[in-house]
């Protein structure tokens, strides 16, 4: 179909998507407990939104639409609360992690969705693969060119976010080596990667999209899995990279950032983006998920290779008059702490030294889900 025009939202305003592992309390494996665990949740108003995900094992969680970094904490630890609540009455744990550490996907089920059998039936395995877990923020726009713009703009910045989320160090059992193994599993797919170089609406509409939609390979915005993606029906851009943290003070805090970062680069103070900048992008993207914050990477401009830590360090002090402006500090200083002190990754890998098992490791990441003051309660 045709590409819809692009909506007008307020400029800033943003939302958070986040995919949610549900696991056996028995053996911390992954569970298919996504329709028993939304029949449940359907009997009384949820907050935010819940849907199901491509396998019966994982949920999708949407909050509202916010402006400032608060009001979206206090949402997303409300709908933590209620899925911990509903969780607890079907004996499953609900946990972050951008991958389960021992799942296997053959074992996996398809929710009998049709766009679900539909991914099923073009991908093969690569859909029950896709049993993998991220985080999404929409960010507002005020028309498409703003929209054009950020979505190149922020490429410079993709590894932060890449780094800061990193939650997926083990795979089917082993340590991966890598911090973010799960976006292994979305560059498998066809329309990954990252959206073709217009900085206008007109052109990606008129120039990119109509020929797409001719070859037949694509229908809709939902086809491309972009690093960073438009979605005209919002008004919004998409960020695409994230792992899903193990908290949602995380997930709070790396919107809080990207809306900084967005409302500085709306000033266009900095040089405008150019398809040269996409020189490094794969390497700087493959530093950031291989080695998270130890990774280093190479500016776009001026080819000076940096440590991403530093980097990332850097960036949050120039953000804090925006952050300011914006009343998101405290997430910024969430992240500013974890840069300094580790990802995700890191204390999962902690965790398994600590408990010797993968299975220990899950029982953790449920208990960091449910938040550290649910937890000493227990």
């Amino acid at each position: 179909m045709p590409l819809e025009p692009f909506s007008q939202s307020t400029p800033l305003t943003f939302g958070v998507e986040l995919e949610l592992q549900l696991v056996s309390l028995s053996d911390f494996d992954l569970t298919a407990a996504s329709p028993d665990l939304l029949h449940l949740l359907s009997r009384k108003p949820f907050p935010g939104n819940v849907t199901p995900e491509i396998t019966e094992s994982m949920i999708e969680i949407n909050s509202s639409v916010h402006s400032h970094y608060p009001a979206l904490l206090a949402e997303l630890q409300e709908i933590r609360d209620t899925l911990v609540t509903a969780g607890d009455v079907l004996n499953i744990g609900i946990a972050g992690g951008g991958t389960h550490p021992f799942q296997h996907w053959s074992e996996q089920k398809i929710f009998p969705k049709p766009r679900f059998e539909h991914l099923s039936t073009l991908y093969g395995y690569l859909a029950k693969q896709f049993t993998v877990f991220g985080q999404h923020v929409h960010i507002g726009c005020g028309d498409g060119d703003n929209a054009m713009y950020l979505l190149h703009a922020l490429s410079r910045y993709i590894p932060h976010f890449i780094a800061l989320s990193a939650s997926s160090p083990f795979v089917q059992g082993h340590d991966s080596l890598f911090d973010s193994a799960r976006l292994n599993s979305v560059f498998a797919f066809p329309m990954s990667g990252r959206a073709p170089f217009m900085l206008t609406w007109s052109e990606f509409e008129s120039h990119y999209y109509a020929k797409m939609e001719r070859t037949g390979i694509v229908k809709s915005m939902k086809d491309f899995y972009w690093d960073l993606r438009p979605k005209p029906e919002y008004g919004t851009i998409e960020l695409r990279v994230c792992d899903t943290p193990l908290s949602v003070e995380r997930a709070a805090a790396l919107a809080a950032y990207l809306q900084a970062l967005c409302s500085y680069l709306l000033e266009r103070f900095d040089e405008p983006p150019v398809e040269d900048d996409y020189l490094v992008y794969n390497y700087n993207r493959f530093q950031a998920c291989r080695f998270g914050l130890e990774g280093a990477i190479t500016h776009p401009k001026t080819y000076e290779t940096v440590s991403l830590r530093e980097d990332i360090l850097a960036t949050l002090g120039k953000m804090e008059p925006y952050a300011a402006a914006l009343g998101s500090q405290e997430g910024l200083k969430h992240l500013a702490a974890a840069a300094a002190n580790g990802s995700d990754a890191a204390l999962l890998r902690q965790q398994y030294e600590q408990q010797g098992s993968v299975e220990g490791m899950v029982h953790a990441a449920i208990n960091w889900f449910r938040g550290e003051r649910r937890f000493r309660r227990r």
